[in-house]
């Protein structure tokens, strides 16, 4: 399926289920791709999860019936998706700055959030670098966290913080960054921080090995700065080259991030020629 297209059948099946049964999952399958591919499509796109708008669409929307109807508070609450009126009086009046009460009593203001459109718009053309590579299975050895979609972008240079610090940073220099599908594929992700891996040789005692399938991969050079670097190409990978790749669609619910070493650079990672790179696994459409 189309990338765009994809994008605007789940925005689509999401504003039709707000007050019934919908998750991130049944998103994911309606545009015809895996969960974390969606999810960080959306989040790259949007600025924010796909969970976070579904939650703030709801609770705009039970704003609106609140000042329109004189259905009972626990009905809307029950109708968008809270199983108890703390829950959904905590979440509304986090979001409107109000309680549910004061609306409904003083007609007290609200906050809207409207839905998402896809809109095309012409602007000036950019080129991004990349190169398809085909590579055999190969394993990785490391520590993984998981990472909240939410956060990535804070949590992550985080982790790479901590382990650099810590005494599992002496064992794994980080030569990978992988992102992969975790247990609940549709809140957090899996990040390892990675080296290669023989196997043959012994895992010291608190890594893990994770072996990666053969396949073909769509590889972005990234220069600058990190994680600015990073982040930038990351969010162009989904919004510009996917979108309009017509050979080429994700295969699967995983990337990966190739580090050099920073001491080849005189400012290490913080340096303006510090390269990196992002393999996201693709096959022919």
């Amino acid at each position: 399926m189309d990338w765009v297209e994809g994008m605007r059948r789940a925005i689509c099946h999401m504003e039709e289920n707000m007050t019934g049964e919908l998750s991130i999952e049944g998103a994911a399958r309606v545009a015809g791709f895996s969960v974390f591919a969606f999810q960080r499509a959306f989040s790259m796109l949007c600025g924010f999860t796909a969970g976070e708008y579904i939650r703030r669409r709801r609770l705009a929307l039970a704003g609106s019936e609140l000042l329109s109807t004189d259905r009972r508070i626990i009905d809307i609450a029950l109708r968008y998706g809270y199983d108890s009126p703390d829950s959904f009086t905590k979440a509304f009046t986090r979001f409107h700055g109000v309680t549910p009460t004061a609306v409904r009593r003083e007609g007290a203001m609200l906050k809207s959030f409207a839905p998402l459109k896809i809109i095309f718009t012409l602007e000036g053309a950019s080129m991004m670098e990349y190169r398809i590579v085909e590579k055999e299975a190969f394993t990785v050895m490391g520590v993984s966290r998981k990472i909240s979609y939410q956060s990535s972008f804070a949590d992550i240079p985080r982790f790479w913080k901590e382990h650099a610090a810590g005494e599992k940073g002496k064992l794994v220099c980080g030569m990978y960054g992988i992102c992969m599908d975790g247990e609940t594929p549709s809140k957090e992700f899996d990040y390892w921080i990675a080296d290669n891996y023989l196997p043959w040789n012994e895992i010291p005692e608190g890594l893990q090995a994770l072996t990666l399938p053969k396949g073909s991969w769509a590889v972005f050079p990234c220069r600058g700065a990190m994680p600015d670097a990073l982040q930038s190409v990351n969010r162009r990978i989904f919004s510009e080259w996917l979108p309009n790749c017509r050979d080429y669609e994700m295969a699967g619910g995983y990337n990966v991030e190739l580090y050099t070493s920073p001491d080849d650079y005189p400012n290490k990672t913080n340096d303006e020629q510090y390269y990196t790179e992002i393999w996201i696994p693709v096959k022919k459409r």
